[in-house]
């Protein structure tokens, strides 16, 4: 059994994920979390909380993979820099952990998931809970995104044992 820990990055609420997946591939889900970093008075802590947080469901759940999503074009260069200082908090706490990090653009984990690159929330929510067989558990939003991205990295490692091309290969022909 190999658990996958996903993140679903952010500055104002990190999404936190565990799945399960056995020899088959079969997923299960374990633990899912949001790490709600407003409550610090600047933004560098709110990074610290970010740190922190992941620290302590690290030390919890002992996931052997990390994925986490790229950074997509935000609605300002502000927003997007401060994902991109949330996602490297995060890519920075794990790796100092000794994790090695899979990275899956947003349209890549639509498409694994729902079946195009153009799913909305609503559909990739759904397809979390299908696929993890959580129909009636209400998962907020960013997590049930990190979630979805523990499962694409489960789904395209699958892939990549059954074909023998290589996990980069796949998520550069998929992105």
């Amino acid at each position: 059994m190999t658990r996958i820990l996903g993140i679903d990055p952010g500055s104002q609420r990190t999404g936190v994920g565990f799945v399960d997946v056995d020899a088959r591939g079969k997923c299960t889900y374990v633990s899912a979390h949001t790490l709600k970093l407003l409550d610090a008075e600047d933004f560098p802590k709110r990074l610290g909380l970010l740190c922190d947080g992941l620290d302590a469901l690290i030390d919890e759940w002992k996931p052997q993979h990390v994925a986490i999503e790229t950074v997509f074009m935000d609605k300002s260069a502000t927003s997007a820099l401060k994902l991109g200082h949330a996602r490297g908090a995060a890519i920075a706490t794990v790796v100092r952990r000794g994790l090695e990090v899979s990275e899956y653009a947003p349209r890549l984990i639509k498409q694994s998931l729902v079946g195009r690159g153009a799913a909305d929330k609503q559909q990739v929510q759904h397809m979390v809970r299908l696929l993890l067989n959580l129909p009636e558990q209400k998962i907020q939003a960013d997590a049930a995104d990190a979630l979805a991205v523990a499962l694409t990295h489960a789904h395209m490692s699958a892939t990549s044992g059954r074909t023998g091309i290589d996990l980069a290969q796949l998520r550069r022909r998929g992105a």
